[in-house]
């Protein structure tokens, strides 16, 4: 049974205000499941702004289980190159190769089989399920988190046991048994919009009679952040004419990705290319922060295994790591000013 006493009335207010106010956005006119499965996977910890450039280009290049399951992994890394976690990008190429193995090429039906595949979870199954085929399956992401605990006023922290027991048992009570995409869709633009991290706009809200919360932008609450590390990483500029020397990673996180390789200051001779970067900056890396350093190194005689030359002018379209996308990038166009001097086969 739902908190909230008239749990239709507050549906009704809900689906009155998200005809009125909702956003058009390109997912939101397909039931298709593969397009509504790329677009839940892109719009995990990414803004839908962003994402929106990225799956038309995406559902242009890869438009069915097929296409992507036939791609390979690097041209798969590519088109996903800006989104971040690439874990995300690896597990579609993977789930889609299972859909066409396994499935006949169409997405399976049912929370259970849907969530087999690869990169599935609970939130996304619920979502594949309610916005391609109207099953009534209740969904929490953070945007709808952020509205139940706000109506419920929760108190404990969202990301616990308790928390996540608590909004699950909510959603499922507030769960209209028809027009399950429709309902879902609009609590989702209700925090997207209106229930907002910060500056909530409660006196627009279209159910804030049914809210309980005291003190709206203090919710919801949350678990204590881990202490932010402080890390550091030194890596090699190494070039010769016109080409520079990549190294793909292997770790679970980046596999498949191109960086600069580690710098070994052993084969510098000039002592002031090992004392002095080339570029230094700090990124964020999930609770870290990396003072990432690039220094002038000289070519190898020979490169390893996982190290590959490349055109200077051909990186556009490789897989990179973000932080050496953008070393590389800075380094470049501080050369073209004269910011940096680099020799001329650079």
């Amino acid at each position: 049974m739902s908190a909230i006493q008239n749990p239709k009335l507050f549906r009704d207010s809900l689906f009155r205000w998200f005809k009125k106010y909702g956003r058009d956005l390109p997912w939101r006119d397909t039931n298709d499941p593969y397009a509504i499965w790329i677009s839940e996977i892109m719009l995990q910890q990414t803004q839908v702004i962003t994402v929106i450039d990225y799956y038309r280009r995406w559902m242009k290049r890869f438009p069915d289980f097929q296409t992507l399951a036939t791609a390979s992994e690097a041209d798969v890394l590519g088109l996903w190159q800006g989104l971040g976690y690439y874990s995300r990008a690896r597990n579609v190429h993977s789930a889609a190769q299972v859909v066409m193995k396994e499935h006949c090429g169409k997405m399976p039906t049912g929370l259970a089989e849907i969530r087999k595949l690869p990169g599935i979870g609970r939130y996304t199954a619920g979502a594949i399920s309610t916005f391609a085929y109207d099953e009534p399956e209740p969904i929490v992401d953070a945007n709808i988190a952020r509205v139940l605990a706000r109506l419920l006023n929760l108190r404990i922290p969202v990301d616990s046991t308790a928390g996540q027991s608590t909004l699950w048992g909510e959603a499922t009570a507030l769960q209209p048994k028809s027009n399950a995409r429709l309902y879902n869709s609009a609590i989702m633009e209700l925090g997207a919009l209106v229930c907002l991290p910060r500056s909530p706009k409660c006196p627009v809200c279209p159910v804030q009679k049914y809210c309980t919360a005291v003190n709206p932008e203090a919710l919801p609450v949350k678990k204590p952040r881990p202490k932010t590390l402080e890390l550091t990483e030194n890596a090699a500029w190494i070039v010769k004419g016109g080409n520079i020397l990549l190294q793909q990673q292997t770790g679970v996180r980046w596999r498949g990705l191109w960086k600069l390789p580690a710098f070994d200051p052993s084969l510098n001779t000039d002592q002031q290319s090992v004392s002095t970067p080339l570029l230094q900056f700090t990124y964020p890396f999930t609770h870290h922060r990396v003072m990432l350093s690039i220094f002038r190194q000289s070519s190898p005689a020979t490169n390893g295994a996982d190290q590959s030359w490349f055109k200077m002018n051909s990186l556009e379209q490789l897989a990179m790591t973000a932080p050496h996308r953008r070393a590389v990038e800075q380094i470049l166009a501080a050369k073209i000013t004269g910011r940096i001097k680099i020799s001329k086969n650079d």
